[in-house]
């Protein structure tokens, strides 16, 4: 669309390199192509960086103009893209760096196959159940744990399903102790500054540093220790008019794999620590448990932003004094 909103060029080609450069190269230097934050953005971003082309990421629940018509298809959707991006009313989404983008990418992978894994355990404790047979005691991490299930039930079908599992576990275990290794370097090696000042907070990991440290990308994407705040799901917003409240709005907006590492900070920050400890009974006078580790996890979030701002490691009278 040019100034005046007419249309120059409405064409769909395929995700081609050489045609999109073609299309694009009458209008390089005056034009800027925006794109909705779906899975396909990566390679137009840095098609863009090589061949000098303004880029925007447009945030796909933000664009509803988009999705609240009586008819969805790629024509219609492209022509409300450029319209929006036209009128000034385009939600921008952050550009990831390229530098971390595969990065971060393996290590939500990382989290998808744990996840995957910990769904195998709990198959073996089922099975269990659905045959009446003691609990079992140990722990499926350790390597003996996994092969002393080789050889435990009497049913051959019923011990070969519990064999596939064994044999997943033991892959898994093998292969992401190698990946977390692999991500580490790398992190080093992209911001090793930032994990230092991370994980200087207690109870904060390995696994928990490398995820903050991916997912923020650089801490001077946010303008505010609020938006940042809300970036990580660590307040609720309140769906209001006529002065009247309605619940919250907007809890799937954000990066929920921040909002898990926050929340899981909260909980191992307060193991062996009694002032830690004291200090969530203070907000428990005023709140739910629930709600008061809530509030816990919204404080470090709160405390790691103004950390990296700062380049400041973890100070806890100051933490604890709020």
């Amino acid at each position: 669309l040019d100034q005046q909103g007419n249309k120059l060029v409405h064409q769909k080609i395929g995700a081609d390199p050489l045609a999109l450069l073609r299309l694009l190269e009458p209008y390089i230097g005056n034009a800027v192509v925006g794109v909705e934050c779906m899975h396909y953005w990566y390679w137009v971003s840095d098609f863009c960086q090589t061949h000098q082309v303004d880029f925007v990421l447009g945030h796909a629940l933000y664009m509803k103009a988009i999705h609240g018509g009586k008819a969805k298809n790629d024509k219609i959707d492209s022509y409300k893209i450029a319209s929006l991006l036209k009128g000034g009313n385009f939600p921008l989404a952050y550009n990831y760096p390229k530098a971390m983008r595969a990065t971060r990418d393996l290590l939500r992978r990382r989290t998808g196959v744990v996840r995957h894994g910990a769904s195998l355990k709990a198959h073996v404790v089922n099975t269990d159940s659905q045959y009446n047979l003691p609990a079992q005691s140990f722990n499926l991490k350790n390597v003996s744990a996994r092969e002393s299930l080789r050889h435990h039930y009497d049913d051959d079908v019923v011990q070969r399903t519990i064999e596939l599992d064994m044999v997943l576990l033991d892959c898994y275990a093998k292969e992401l102790a190698k990946v977390e290794s692999f991500i580490e370097k790398q992190a080093k090696q992209h911001h090793g500054a930032y994990l230092y000042i991370i994980r200087s907070f207690p109870g904060i990991g390995q696994i928990l540093g490398l995820t903050i440290l991916y997912e923020i990308g650089h801490i001077t994407r946010f303008k505010s220790v609020q938006n940042f705040a809300s970036y990580s799901r660590l307040v609720k917003c309140k769906a209001e008019t006529a002065g009247k409240t309605y619940g919250t709005s907007g809890n799937k907006i954000g990066n929920g794999h921040l909002k898990w590492a926050f929340s899981e900070a909260a909980v191992l920050y307060l193991r062996g620590n009694d002032k830690a400890k004291n200090y969530l009974n203070k907000l428990q006078r005023r709140m739910s448990k629930g709600k008061a580790l809530s509030a816990l996890a919204h404080k470090i979030g709160r405390c790691i932003y103004f950390m990296l701002r700062d380049k400041t490691v973890f100070d806890e009278k100051k933490f604890l004094k709020g």
